[in-house]
This record gives C-alpha cells, sequence and structure tokens, in this order.
C-alpha cells in the first residue's frame, strides 16, 4: 500500500472517519448529504425544469415531505406540490370502460410513487460512491486502514454495505482481512452495547438505583441507531 495524494472524491471520507466521533461515519456522510439535498431541493434546483420533471415522477417519501415541511422554505415546497399534484391527477385516473380492471392505472401509479423519493434517491446514489471510495482508500492507502480500525463502530445497515461493496472490489486475501478488521469494531461495540442496555434495565431495580449510570444512560438510543443507522430521536 502507499499514502495517495487526496482527491476532491476522497475528502469528504477521509473527515467523516477523522469527525465520526462514537458514531458510524456513514451515518454522518448520510445526515450531510440529506442537509445538501434538502437545501438544493428547496432552493435554485426546485426551479429547474428537468429537476421538476424528477420530482413529478418520483415523489419524496414520508420523511422528507416532513422535513421539507419544518424547513423554512414553504413557498418552494408548495410550488413543487403544485406541479406534481397537477400531474398527478391524470395518473391516477381510472381506465376507461373498455380497461379490463378500471383501477389498474392509480394503483400502479401509486405504488410507484411509495417506492420511490427523490431526496433518498440522490443520497443513495453519492453514498454509493462513498462506499466505493472507502474501500478504495482501504485498498490503497496505509494511512486510511488505520483510520478505520480506529473506528468506534457500524451500525448494521453501513456493516452490511460495507462488506457488499468490498466484496466486488477487493481480492480474496484482502477481502478476508477486511472483513476481520470490520467484524472486530462491529463485535466489539455490539458487547459494549449489550452491556449498557442492561445495565440500564438493571438500573430501574432498586437495588441498582444508586449506583453510577456509567455509559448506560444513552444506551437504547445507541442501541436504536446501531440497529437502524441514521436515524433522528430528538
Amino acid at each position: 500500500m502507499k499514502i495517495l495524494q487526496e482527491k476532491i472524491y476522497t475528502i469528504p471520507v477521509n473527515e467523516a472517519f477523522e469527525q465520526s466521533e462514537n458514531g458510524c461515519p456513514f451515518c454522518l456522510l448520510f445526515k450531510r448529504l440529506d442537509e445538501i439535498e434538502l437545501d438544493l431541493i428547496l432552493g435554485a434546483s426546485m426551479m429547474e425544469p428537468d429537476i421538476r420533471i424528477l420530482t413529478n415522477k418520483k415523489g419524496f417519501c414520508p420523511t422528507h415531505f416532513t422535513k421539507m415541511f419544518y424547513r423554512k422554505n414553504r413557498l418552494s415546497l408548495a410550488l413543487m406540490l403544485e406541479s406534481h399534484l397537477d400531474e398527478l391527477k391524470d395518473d391516477i385516473k381510472i381506465g376507461g370502460f373498455l380497461s379490463k380492471n378500471i383501477g389498474t392505472k392509480p394503483i400502479e401509479r401509486i405504488s410507484r410513487l411509495e417506492e420511490s423519493c427523490y431526496v433518498c434517491g440522490r443520497i443513495n446514489e453519492k453514498i454509493d460512491k462513498m462506499f466505493a471510495t472507502a474501500i478504495y482508500l482501504y485498498k490503497n492507502e496505509n494511512e486510511f486502514v488505520n483510520k478505520f480500525n480506529a473506528q468506534k463502530m457500524f451500525c448494521l445497515p453501513h456493516y452490511k454495505k460495507l462488506l457488499e461493496t468490498a466484496s466486488k472490489s477487493l481480492d480474496k486475501k484482502l477481502y478476508d482481512q477486511f472483513v476481520k478488521d470490520t467484524d472486530k469494531i462491529v463485535s466489539g461495540y455490539l458487547a459494549e452495547l449489550k452491556e449498557d442496555v442492561s445495565w440500564f434495565c438493571k438500573k430501574f431495580d432498586y437495588r441498582y438505583e444508586n449506583e453510577p449510570w456509567g455509559n448506560a444512560k444513552n444506551s437504547v438510543e445507541r442501541s436504536i441507531q446501531f440497529l437502524s443507522g441514521p436515524v433522528e430521536l430528538n
């Protein structure tokens, strides 16, 4: 391995692995991408005709509708909704009297809408590249391997994604080492988390009420984040 000159596409990944503290670096990347995409879609991107075509087609998931609703630019959201609703008016019309099933058209369109989200699609496209970049850095840069092995945890969804991405681009010897390195991080964190949750439960027993909390006080939140990935619990 060698130290590579930092390139623009490696910077966000390196920064996340340096700044993740006690969390999953990919959850940190996800949250940053989420903010960027929400700012864009409620800002300049909203007026671009090609973007409007995509938002009309894909719509938004309940999570991103909620996030957009609570941001400042309500007018941008209303303009997108106006266009989206106008297009849906025709898309979900029932079939004519010659149709075998006059309800097929709205069923199919609503099903596609339920399975897609413009913002989620943008984030997933970018974060997939960031996973590939992380594997590339692990393969080619000793310094990044040290950063990788210094991580406190990876959430389970991103642990799975790491293994899937690595399996496509690393040779067997390096892949096996990568899996062992990643398993050490995840298994170690899981063992600590289990102890913390057990202690959290014991703290509700009067026999332990005067004992210190240690790291258990936020163990429920940390468990949910470990199991589910980037969730907001505020």
